[in-house]
């Protein structure tokens, strides 16, 4: 083979290996987009970009995310256990923004989605590696926890896709290097952890396996009933009270079955149900099991960022499954199922339209609505470093360069300088001045009103 031959034959060679990281990358971008077009639309989800936004700037300064939003000096490892947040610290003070924090999500899934690309494509094949890569990338999972904004769970993605990987070769000792830290990112994940090491112990790495479990265990365990209630305003767990309710823990299961049986279809069914044959899909187990015994309706379907961390799980295990079916199939079963990544991407493609995703090519996603520029010119009436109380409509516009509280746990003697609200929605007020007058004790009159925002300033 000639000189020139073999450099052809490299440059190919690296061309198919980038395929899967230039999947991830494209599908990363067109998350971005989707993400920063709602911002911009203040199409909110939640108050949690603006948690999440305080608490940075809150670590740089003090070295606690003590974040006023969810009430005075309130602690936020109090409510979940995510120290590894921290790491966006350095980050978010090169760019002080509530776009870094949906850029940075972005980012850590695109991380977890090359990871599985490269990991199929390694182990089945080229076009394997893009169509998984295409398939998580699109998946509900990752469309719907952008949609919901910042969580601190975006960070296990690439930690997940690693020890993932690393199951798949059979790497042991890596499986539990990238999975450790992952206590680091939600409390419940010491589970996860404890699951994996049952799974590596079943895969013959007796004690590497046993010792992972038991970290699981313990640190869950250690964070559960002593970090969190000591840095927990009240002393105590607040999700606690969410295994049950009102109806126990088997009478929340068994609520609305046919939702929780949903999720779990499609949550398998995004792999053509091929995660099956891999033992690492127990590792939704922990995640299903608080879910469904969660008294909290949110928790059941497949909307907000819940089952984020299932998606590089099952893609994982799709892989690792069809690795096994090929060592153990006759050659005719193998050539109908190398063909379930491609029914993978067909899944969703044919989700796409009516997926958040789908909005990408609606041209109306591109203008900037009415009530848009209304809340826009009501935050720019609000001056760099006020003190400000908000509603969820512009409360994650407002935290960057502002004192900002939340108006469901601002207290009397917060005083602030302005009230900003989209009257009558998010459960606000209707007149804001009058709100704020008799709430902080104090005068204040309606300086901007605006599509129903009123802004209100203290006299």
């Amino acid at each position: 083979m000639s000189a020139s031959t073999t450099g052809r034959v490299r440059r190919g060679t690296a061309l198919v290996a980038a395929a899967p990281v230039v999947v991830a990358v494209l599908t990363s971008l067109a998350l971005a987009v989707l993400s920063l077009r709602r911002f911009a639309r203040f199409d909110p989800s939640s108050w949690d970009n603006a948690i999440f936004e305080q608490a940075l700037q809150s670590y740089a300064d003090r070295g606690w995310p003590l974040v006023e939003i969810k009430g005075p000096g309130y602690n936020l490892l109090g409510d979940h256990f995510h120290p590894a947040i921290a790491l966006l610290t350095p980050v978010y003070a090169l760019v002080p923004s509530a776009q870094t924090l949906l850029i940075a999500q972005v980012v850590a899934i695109g991380v977890g989605v090359a990871v599985v690309g490269r990991l199929a494509a390694r182990e089945l094949g080229p076009w394997s590696g893009v169509a998984v890569a295409l398939a998580m990338g699109l998946s509900f999972g990752v469309q719907s926890a952008v949609v919901a904004d910042f969580h601190e769970v975006a960070l296990g993605v690439p930690l997940l896709a690693l020890a993932g990987a690393a199951y798949v070769r059979r790497d042991w000792r890596a499986v539990a290097l990238w999975s450790l830290p992952l206590l680091l990112v939600k409390e419940d994940l010491g589970l996860t952890i404890a699951v994996i090491g049952a799974v590596v112990w079943l895969g013959g790495a007796r004690r590497i396996g046993a010792a992972l479990a038991a970290a699981g265990v313990l640190g869950w365990v250690l964070v559960v009933t002593v970090l969190l209630p000591a840095l927990n305003t009240s002393g105590g767990y607040d999700y606690t009270g969410n295994l049950g309710g009102d109806d126990g823990v088997l009478g929340t299961l068994f609520t609305d079955v046919d939702v929780k049986l949903g999720t779990v279809l499609l949550t398998l069914g995004v792999t053509a149900f091929a995660a099956c044959w891999s033992p690492w899909v127990l590792l939704v187990l922990p995640t299903f099991a608080w879910r469904f015994v969660g008294a909290v309706p949110f928790y059941w379907g497949t909307e907000w960022h819940y089952s984020l961390l299932l998606m590089p799980v099952v893609f994982v295990a799709m892989v690792d499954g069809l690795v096994r079916l090929r060592r153990r199939s006759t050659p005719a079963v193998w050539r109908v199922a190398r063909w379930v990544p491609a029914v993978a991407v067909a899944v969703a493609l044919v989700r796409l339209p009516t997926s958040p995703l789908g909005d990408l090519a609606d041209p109306a996603t591109y203008e900037t609505p009415v009530r848009a520029q209304a809340a826009q010119g009501a935050v720019d009436r609000v001056p760099s470093g006020s003190s400000v109380v908000a509603d969820i409509a512009t409360l994650t516009h407002l935290v960057t360069d502002r004192d900002a509280y939340w108006i469901g746990t601002v207290t009397p003697d917060a005083r602030p300088d302005y009230v900003l609200v989209e009257a009558g929605q998010y459960g606000s007020p209707t007149d804001a001045a009058a709100w704020a007058t008799e709430t902080f004790g104090v005068p204040y009159d309606l300086v901007h009103l605006d599509e129903g925002f009123q802004l209100a300033a203290r006299r």
